[in-house]
């Protein structure tokens, strides 16, 4: 599993015309699972953003994690994050997991965020969504399960 991680002060995410989700400060997190993953990719890659320390501490230092400030969350799936552009000129999704693969995944992954005593909002799966983000530093963090 992948997920492109954002520290935000404001992000929501809208389907169907109608806001689906929304944060103040926090994290966004766009996540894509890959052909091949498992449960324990998903345990894994919720537990690493949960304790990845992006935000700044007293000193102005990137130390301190989501659970330590209180941080929001919102999730929105995004299959692009696998998107392979090295050959030619339209990116390939070969690794990107089909939804019936993926949804029960990306399903567990919010689960076990929202396990934690952390706000977690999410996006629509599968649907098309216009997400507004507003990243604070900026902050990217791309982050992967373990390759199998």
């Amino acid at each position: 599993m992948r997920a492109v991680v954002q520290r935000v002060s404001r992000a929501r995410v809208s389907a169907n015309g109608r806001v689906v989700g929304e944060i103040g400060q926090g994290l966004v997190a766009l996540v894509g699972v890959r052909v091949g993953d498992t449960e324990e990719d998903a345990d894994y890659l919720a537990e690493k953003l949960l304790h990845l320390r992006i935000f700044e501490d007293p000193q102005g230092k990137m130390n301190l994690s989501a659970l330590e400030v209180g941080a929001e969350v919102l999730v929105v799936s995004q299959f692009t994050v696998y998107a392979d552009a090295r050959r030619g000129r339209r990116p390939s999704f070969s690794l990107a997991a089909p939804p019936e693969v993926s949804r029960p995944l990306f399903e567990r992954f919010v689960q076990r965020l929202r396990e934690s005593p952390l706000r977690v909002e999410e996006g629509v799966f599968g649907a098309v969504m216009e997400v507004e983000i507003h990243n604070q530093g900026p902050v990217t963090i791309i982050l992967d399960s373990p390759e199998h």
